[in-house]
Order: structure tokens, then C-alpha cells, then sequence
């Protein structure tokens, strides 16, 4: 059954990238960013450059997967296919923390984040009974597990700069009653809890995820979103790793906001340039046609939309579909099509 677009295997796709590149420790995550940490010219060989600050204030990770590609095509002498992808690694885009080193990842991130004078984009997806057992299946243990998770995240945060996307599709897989009804007290308060603990910390902003477009029916995600402790968070993320239009997710997230306090929300534009698929199976994995959106910027011109983000990272496959490869591993051709769709 197609989810409206859940995402089964996307956050998946961050999980396995985090392998090569989180887990290498905070000191390479230093020695990078050194060496970029000023605003440049987007095209200038060598490691990506940040971003304008007053355009968007998030860490461009100068080890990213898009990174080490175009370094591959350079060396290969494609140059045509390096500056390609150097359109994907000169953007922010989120890191996706993992259970194992949590705590060495969030430091290693934020603090190389707050040395190049930028904020960290950091995703927290490790709820107990993730992702209904698709592709992206797992998750904590249990709630024990998942706090002593969130605990360790915020000690390796500490007073650092950093925005948290909390639990894509926790709340909408409840709504839609992916997640076993046994399970929905103990994940509200989990959530809960994770923001409570996030928001206790001096300069962390937190977005809890609130679906998609896609979903038919947002009316009745909005009270969910209440018990999951949305007014205690900044606001609410839409559209992760979905291909919603930005235009249909800005509607879908002001017809939430009415109902959650007015709360400002965040939009991913990273793969929805073309729309959504509208043919065959599990159209939410691996799409033909789909294109890069919106660049990653604060400059919405649009009160309620905080930013559009890239969270799910543009060229990571959904999963072992349409030819792709598992879930969490980099595939170039497709990242050359995004960008390609997107000229």
C-alpha cells in the first residue's frame, strides 16, 4: 500500500551514508570544514564552499557523499559530470544521526558547523517500530532506548547552533495506523519527551514532522501533532523526502498551522522540482523524471515557511527499486538526473 509517499526508504538511505562519513569522528569533520569555512564562489574547485550566511545559515559538509563524487569525477577527468553534481555538493543538506555514536556525531557536527560560523541540520529518526517494518524498518529497541538516544544527541549538541527535524513519519504513520494502535501512547510520549529535551538546550531548534501533501486527509493530523508536542517545539517540517510541489506543500502546512497555533514550518525541496510520480508502484521510491527543487535558503518571502531544506539528501536511493541499490547507498545516476531535470 502506497502511504502517501512515507518514505519508506529514505531515511534509510542517511542511515547508510552516516557509515563512510558521520562515524569517521568529529576531528576529519574539523579538519574539513577548516579549510571552507568562509562564504566563496559556489563553482571553485576543491571542497564546497558555505553558503552565504544571509541566504542560508546551514553547514555544507565538505565530506558529503555529493562531495567525494565530484572529487571521483574529477579525478576520472568528467568534468562535465563533476559539475553536475557540484550543484547538489555546494548545498546544505541535513545529517542524519544514527544510534551507535550518536553522541560523537552530534558533537562532530556541531562542531564543525559553529567553526565554519554556520548551524547544524541534523535529523533524528530512531523511533521504536519505525517505518511500519519497510525498508527503513527498525528503530530504538523500545522507549528506554530511544531516550537514552535523544540523551546522548543533546549532550553532543550541548550549546551549539542546531535545527532538529524530529522523527519524519512518526506521527502520520500513526494517523494512518501504519504504527499498531498498542504502540501510540508510548510513542507520544516519546516525542514529547524529545522535545522537551531538545528545546532544553540554549540554541537547538526542533521541527516535528507533520507528513506530506500527499495525505488526503490533513485535518485529522493536526491533533495528533498537539499530543505529540508541536506547541512546544519551533514549528513543524513537510514534505521529507517526498516530491510534493512546494506550492502544494506550502497550502498543506498553512492548513496545519491554522490548527497548531499559527506554528511556522519547513518545507523539503530537495527532489520535488518535477512534482510527485503519478504512475506505477510505490511511485515514493526511486521516481523516474525527478528533478532537484528550490535551493536550500531562509528567504521564503513567506512568514509561516521558516526555510526550504534539503533533509532527505538529493542522490541517496529509497531502496532496492527501479533498478536501484539497498537503501542508504549513494547512486550517482540518479543524482545526475535530479540535476539534469532540474537544468
Amino acid at each position: 500500500m502506497y502511504r502517501q509517499g512515507t518514505g519508506r526508504g529514505r531515511r534509510a538511505a542517511a542511515r547508510g551514508v552516516r557509515t563512510g562519513v558521520a562515524l569517521a569522528g568529529a576531528a576529519l569533520l574539523l579538519s574539513a570544514c577548516s579549510a571552507s569555512g568562509g562564504d566563496a564562489g559556489e563553482n571553485a574547485p576543491g571542497p564546497p564552499k558555505q553558503q552565504p550566511r544571509s541566504k542560508d545559515p546551514y553547514w555544507v559538509n565538505p565530506e558529503g557523499n555529493a562531495a567525494r563524487q565530484v572529487a571521483a569525477y574529477e579525478k576520472d577527468g568528467a568534468k562535465d559530470d563533476a559539475e553536475l553534481i557540484r550543484r547538489i555538493a555546494r548545498q546544505p543538506v541535513a545529517e542524519w544521526l544514527v544510534p551507535e555514536n550518536a553522541e560523537e556525531q552530534a558533537r562532530g557536527f556541531t562542531e564543525a558547523a559553529e567553526k565554519a560560523d554556520r548551524d547544524a541540520l541534523l535529523v533524528l529518526y530512531n523511533i521504536p517500530h519505525r517505518d511500519c517494518g519497510q525498508y527503513s524498518g527498525g528503530g530504538a529497541a523500545d522507549g528506554d532506548a530511544y531516550r537514552a538516544f535523544v540523551d546522548e544527541v543533546a549532550r553532543g549538541i550541548g550549546d551549539r547552533r542546531a535545527t532538529v527535524i524530529l522523527e519524519p513519519d512518526a506521527v502520520l504513520h500513526m494517523v494512518d495506523n501504519c504504527t499498531p494502535e498498542q504502540f501510540h501512547e508510548e510513542r507520544y510520549d516519546l516525542l514529547r519527551g524529545a522535545i522537551g529535551k531538545l528545546k532544553s538546550l540554549p540554541d537547538t531548534t526542533v521541527y516535528l514532522d507533520a507528513g506530506n501533501a500527499g495525505w488526503q486527509d490533513p485535518d485529522s493530523l493536526w491533533e495528533p501533532l498537539k499530543r505529540s508536542g508541536v506547541e512546544r517545539a519551533d514549528g513543524f517540517s513537510v514534505n521529507v523526502s517526498n516530491f510534493q510541489t512546494t506550492e502544494a506543500s506550502t497550502e498543506f502546512g498553512k492548513r496545519l498551522s491554522a490548527k497548531v497555533g499559527g506554528k511556522p514550518f519547513v518545507i523539503d525541496t530537495g527532489r520535488n522540482g518535477n512534482g510527485p510520480y503519478e504512475e506505477g508502484k510505490d511511485p515514493w521510491c526511486n521516481p523516474p523524471g525527478r528533478a532537484l527543487g528550490e535551493e536550500p535558503t531562509t528567504e521564503t518571502d513567506d512568514p509561516l515557511v521558516d526555510a526550504y531544506l534539503w533533509v532527505k539528501r538529493p542522490g541517496e536511493s529509497d531502496g532496492t527499486c527501479r533498478g536501484g541499490p539497498k537503501a542508504g547507498e549513494w547512486w550517482p545516476e540518479y543524482a545526475l538526473g535530479l540535476v539534469r531535470n532540474a537544468s
